[in-house]
């Protein structure tokens, strides 16, 4: 195992020029992102987390234990004043 703590398992770009990178922590972790053309991207990372971010300004964060925060574009960048959390 490399001394980065993981090794890549694959990754690519397929014909609508969408991203994906997918990597193995070697300990049942597994992570992988993408990212598609239109700008959007969406991470699992090795913890269980997910992050999507839409490209208009909004974005969703998922913890491990399954709490839901998102955020809107709704006037206010960069702020929290348009999160919620909620439990999927």
């Amino acid at each position: 195992m490399p001394s980065r703590g993981y090794s890549y398992k694959g990754s690519g770009t397929n014909s609508s020029g969408n991203h994906y990178c997918s990597r193995d922590y070697g300990n049942g972790s597994n992570s992988y992102h993408y990212s598609n053309s239109g700008g959007s991207y969406y991470y699992s990372n090795p913890n269980g987390s997910t992050y999507y971010n839409n490209s208009s300004g909004g974005s969703s964060y998922t913890s491990p234990s399954g709490t839901t925060f998102s955020s809107s574009s709704s006037g206010s960048s960069g702020s929290s004043s348009g999160s919620s959390a909620r439990k999927k």
